[in-house]
């Protein structure tokens, strides 16, 4: 059996004396990001399956119930877990980041249909202005994505990215991403 620290949270005590058990510092967003992934689930659960009798639709509550129940008492529910704080943000970045996916799959089509053109493959590293792991993921997917780059390994400052051509590494050393990236991290 394993020792009863490991089983009960650390307590302390509020102003009338009561013991209270301490979900840590952030246990009012813990509701509000559970609440979200349950509305994420419902709303995803009901456009996958389209079902409208009232059995399946209990059926399909009482499972989103008993996710969002359980993942709550794993202590699974956290900002990076379900990060609605870049729910608002994301939208433009996100139409920014296809537009760039677009320009660079334009240019990389270009070297693979025109081998004249010069490639120069590269090793490089971009600094990373992220505070959260969050932020640097989504950082160094978005670069990834962007066709002729590839993040290699990343790190609290900076990433390694192998890129295709000197546009390539140009266009991530302007730090115009690592800029925009930030902003949708929101992190101060």
């Amino acid at each position: 059996m394993p020792p009863l620290s490991a089983i009960v949270k650390p307590t302390t005590t509020n102003h009338q004396g009561i013991l209270t058990i301490s979900t840590g510092p952030t246990s009012d967003n813990r509701w509000l990001h559970a609440i979200s992934l349950a509305l994420t689930m419902a709303v995803i659960w009901f456009l996958l399956s389209g079902h409208t009798e009232p059995l399946i639709l209990g059926l399909g509550a009482a499972s989103i119930l008993s996710i969002t129940w359980l993942a709550l008492r794993m202590d699974l529910i956290d900002r990076e877990g379900h990060p609605i704080h870049l729910t608002f943000r994301a939208p433009m970045f996100w139409v920014w980041l296809g537009w760039e996916i677009v320009k660079s799959n334009l240019q990389v089509m270009k070297i693979i249909l025109y081998p004249k053109l010069p490639i120069s493959p590269r090793m490089f590293r971009v600094p990373v202005s992220q505070k959260t792991d969050i932020g640097r993921v989504l950082y160094a997917n978005s670069i990834t994505l962007t066709p002729g780059t590839i993040s290699l390994r990343v790190n609290e400052h900076d990433i390694e990215v192998h890129a295709l051509t000197q546009a390539g590494e140009d266009g991530l050393k302007d730090g115009k991403m690592d800029r925009l990236v930030t902003n949708v991290e929101g992190e101060q």
